[in-house]
């Protein structure tokens, strides 16, 4: 058992040892669900829409990229035999005659993926594996990776798995395409928006593929192509990877849990992956212990929540396994990209990302409050309780005007290190937390998606967004299409433009929103605020918090209150059962209109989001001050200070 070194590791104990049993543990573990020929790897759990086949395939190259990570940092030292175990592997895998042949990259989408994890592995192995390898094996190898080029790829992160594959086979003698590498560039040009951040597609896509994807693979390419990489593009890329890592490093709770937000969350601790790329290439002003504790404490927190499990294996899930996370595409092996996680290990043991004492994290060092006005969130973190919230005016993974259903992984108005919206079926199903809705007589709730964001900015250390949403019920019942995040489409029924608005000061958001249109209201509607959702294996624990109305619930380590402030009058705690991988049971606080909403009218609730040991907030009182451009919501809180909010009029009244 490796022994925790508190005075190197402070705050998690861990040290480069931790890294390399985790690792050898997980590739290890794999080893029973393997051909005999190591080609498939074939784990327990529900496949996903590509198959078997693809799914196999998954786990061999991610855990490869792993097998080639550790190799690398120990120089080729390998006492579990890693570069012979894996070099059979792709053998047979690359041989057409093989019974255990893989699915090639040009026939089936999800291999042109995969392909890219065996060229990196290649490459970050080559010495140890590719250069060991018989004249015959390369040529498979060639032929199968080969048939990448020429091949169209969505305008998203996975043009890196063109770029990657074709540079390595440029550097083996291998058929590759210029005209493949340069579209494949301005296409990631094209998903850079500012200050460091991209987002993974034309959509507002905000979430852990900027970090994982889109800012690692450039880097990584750049080491593999060498010259070949414009010297504009490396220096362009390190800044910008410095200045998201300035604020990627306040997403991550006390207790190393990463933000709780975006698709393809079983990856894990891949979300590590950023914070080495800023040690690999020195590209970040982070000291290396602040970017090591990073990692670390990423990776400890899914350790003390039993990832990996009692086998060693990556499951479906984000603690223990719930099949019902995955996204249409995710298979057993899809977990295994959790390696980019890693890539630490590549780094040999006297660099100084693993020989500087651990530094805190933003959250540990003091109460955290920014905006970031690309993604369109304020972000609050506690140290008192070592939470960190964001409040959401600008990402839902759609366009302006879309009218699909909100996507509970991006469209939500908070997320955080400590809850998950409840997810059904990952995307389908009306709001049930942290929303402000529309109900109609039969329960169904309204959606924002395709809001308008209108300005994202901290004001005297207290953030304040604005966001505009033509209200809409969708009936997505009929969608049994793939889910790769977005949210579902339906017949939609327009209702009232709502303009909504929040003050993030510490645990407390005071969100408003005033009605702007009479559509779709009638005698049966309700105006809706749900608070944030708290799960536990047992029944969350439900009470009345003084300044009702208003409803709090608390499950282990969190509770979260929601006290109206002006016009919602009635108050209920919402339970749902098994839509959270967080625990069996969970609980939203509600409040509601007992009358339907009025047009022109503003209401505003109190949002806490606080630890089980915290002290309890005082709430901020609040006057509304009507204005014919914009409604003002002037904020006193409980220390004197005083905040505005803005709710301004839209351009045109909306009567349609």
């Amino acid at each position: 058992m490796t022994v925790d070194d508190r005075r190197l590791s402070p705050f998690t104990g861990y040290t480069r040892a931790h890294w390399a049993a985790s690792a050898d543990r997980m590739l290890l573990a794999l080893r029973p669900y393997a051909s005999v020929d190591h080609a498939r790897i074939d784990l327990p759990g529900h496949a996903s829409a590509y198959g078997r086949d693809s799914d196999s395939l998954e786990a061999f190259a991610r855990s490869f990229l792993l097998a080639a990570i550790r190799l690398r940092g120990e120089s080729g030292a390998d006492p579990h035999g890693l570069a012979q175990w894996y070099a059979d592997g792709l053998r047979a895998g690359t041989d057409p005659s093989s019974p255990t042949a893989w699915p090639r990259p040009d026939r089936l989408d999800q291999a042109k993926v995969e392909a890219c994890s065996i060229a990196l592995g290649l490459h970050l192995s080559r010495p140890w594996l590719w250069d060991r390898l018989d004249p015959g094996d390369r040529e498979r190898v060639v032929a199968w990776l080969g048939t990448v080029v020429g091949q169209e790829y969505p305008p998203i992160n996975w043009v890196w798995f063109q770029i990657v594959v074709e540079t390595f086979l440029r550097s083996v003698g291998g058929p590759w395409s210029a005209d493949d590498v340069e579209r494949g560039l301005r296409v990631h040009e094209s998903l850079y928006r500012a200050h460091g951040w991209y987002s993974d597609g034309p959509e507002r896509a905000y979430d852990h593929y900027g970090g994982w994807a889109l800012h690692v693979y450039p880097l990584l390419w750049a080491e593999q192509a060498g010259e070949f990489c414009p010297d504009d593009l490396r220096r362009s890329w390190r800044t910008r990877l410095a200045r998201f890592l300035d604020d990627a490093v306040s997403l991550i709770g006390a207790d190393g849990s990463p933000l709780l937000q975006g698709r393809s969350l079983s990856y894990r601790f891949a979300a590590a992956a950023p914070f080495w790329m800023g040690a690999i290439t020195g590209a970040s002003d982070l000291p290396p212990g602040v970017l090591r504790r990073a990692c670390s404490g990423i990776l400890a927190h899914f350790a003390a929540n039993g990832v990996p499990d009692e086998r060693g294996l990556l499951t479906l899930g984000w603690h223990r396994e719930w099949p019902a996370m995955a996204q249409s595409y995710s298979g057993p092996g899809s977990p295994y990209w959790a390696a980019k996680g890693m890539l630490g290990l590549a780094l040999p043991a006297d660099h100084p990302v693993w020989t500087e004492p651990e530094g805190p994290l933003p959250v540990e060092a003091g109460d955290v409050a920014a905006a970031l006005p690309v993604p369109g969130w304020l972000v609050s973190g506690t140290r008192g309780d070592g939470l960190v919230r964001i409040v959401n005016h600008g990402t839902d993974h759609s366009v302006p005007h879309d009218e699909r259903a909100d996507s509970p992984l991006y469209a939500r108005l908070g997320y955080s290190t400590a809850t998950l919206p409840p997810l059904v079926g990952a995307t389908v199903g009306d709001p049930s937390d942290n929303s402000v809705t529309v109900v109609d007589g039969a329960g169904r709730r309204t959606h924002r998606n395709g809001f308008e964001a209108l300005g994202c900015e901290l004001v005297d250390g207290v953030g304040r967004a604005v966001s505009r949403a033509r209200a809409h019920w969708v009936a997505t019942e009929d969608d049994h299409g793939p889910d790769h995040g977005s949210g579902r489409r339906g017949a939609v029924r327009h209702g009232p433009t709502l303009t909504m608005g929040s003050l993030l000061r510490g645990a407390v958001e005071v969100r408003a929103a005033r009605v702007d249109s009479p559509v779709g209201l009638d005698a049966a509607t309700r105006l809706e605020f749900s608070g944030w959702p708290v799960a536990g294996d047992a029944p969350p624990e439900a009470r009345t918090p003084a300044g009702s109305p208003g409803a709090e619930v608390a499950a282990g380590p969190v509770v979260s209150c929601l006290v109206g402030l002006v016009g919602l009058d009635t108050a209920e705690v919402r339970r749902e059962r098994r839509t959270s991988p967080l625990g069996e049971h969970v609980a939203v606080p509600l409040l509601r209109t007992t009358q339907p909403p009025r047009v022109g009218g503003v209401y505003v609730a109190a949002v806490v989001l606080r630890g089980a040991d915290a002290a309890r907030h005082a709430l901020p009182t609040v006057a509304v001050r009507p204005d014919g451009a914009a409604d003002t919501v002037t904020v006193r809180w409980p220390d004197g200070v005083t905040s505005t909010l803005s709710l301004p009029a839209p351009p045109t009244r909306d009567h349609r």
